[in-house]
């Protein structure tokens, strides 16, 4: 049994076109992808406010701009002298600082036995200057004593003046109608145990019933109360006392 070959006439015309399509194709797509990416174009407009001036061709403003050629002088260069041998620097000689004299050794002077003693020893005072020192020393320890004493004694008898303005005051039987400001003063005369001898007003507070209350309290206080030390007396054998309504 024998194969028949048969031959197609139609499938290179079939090749051709399909090769001629995708040809086509690849072309669309490359050229519609190039169309796409190029920037749209713009239009630019300049205003002008009036016309501008023609400007003249080139070849004129060439000649213009262009220099006329100057005359190119000679440049003279001017001669050198190179100096012979270099400046000579003249030395000086350097100056030695003085020389320093060596100092003498200071000599103290010799102190003799004598002389270190009457140094050493200060000068012993004379029995008469001792005299005067001794009573000057015993003076002011007496006036120091004395002063003790009267500032003790002060103090007695501020205590015992106090003592007998509160009694004689708690005795003043008030009467109406006193001002806070009155002040009635008496001096009274003291005896021997606190009797008083006798009660004088110095200076009235303007108000006789209250001088005369102050005067009754002073004569009901008796015996005024005193120190027991007699040499004291002396300071309340006269006393100033003064009273007012209120203290």
């Amino acid at each position: 049994m024998s194969a028949v070959v048969c031959h197609e006439p139609y499938k290179l015309p079939a090749g051709l076109l399909a090769l001629l399509v995708h040809a086509a194709f690849f072309a669309l797509l490359y050229f519609g992808f190039s169309w796409q990416a190029e920037p749209p174009a713009t239009l630019s407009v300049e205003l002008w406010q009036s016309l501008p001036e023609v400007a003249p061709p080139v070849e004129a403003r060439v000649e213009e701009v262009l220099p006329t050629p100057a005359k190119v002088e000679e440049v003279i260069k001017p001669d050198i002298v190179m100096p012979d041998k270099k400046p000579k620097i003249e030395a000086r000689p350097v100056e030695k600082p003085p020389e320093k004299l060596p100092e003498k050794p200071k000599v103290k002077p010799e102190v003799t036995p004598e002389v270190r003693k009457e140094a050493v020893q200060p000068a012993q005072p004379s029995a008469a200057e001792l005299q005067v020192a001794r009573e000057a020393a015993l003076r002011e320890q007496a006036a120091r004593a004395q002063a003790a004493q009267e500032a003790a004694t002060g103090r007695v008898v501020d205590e015992y003046i106090g003592k007998i303005a509160g009694k004689i005051r708690r005795n003043i039987v008030m009467p109406p109608d006193v001002a806070k400001d009155a002040r009635a003063e008496f001096l009274v005369t003291v005896l021997p145990g606190g009797t008083v001898l006798n009660a004088r007003l110095l200076k009235s507070s303007g108000n006789a019933v209250y001088d005369t209350a102050v005067e009754r309290a002073i004569l009901k206080s008796q015996p005024l109360p005193l120190p027991a030390d007699a040499s004291l007396f002396k300071r309340f054998r006269e006393l100033n006392l003064g009273f007012q309504p209120v203290e």
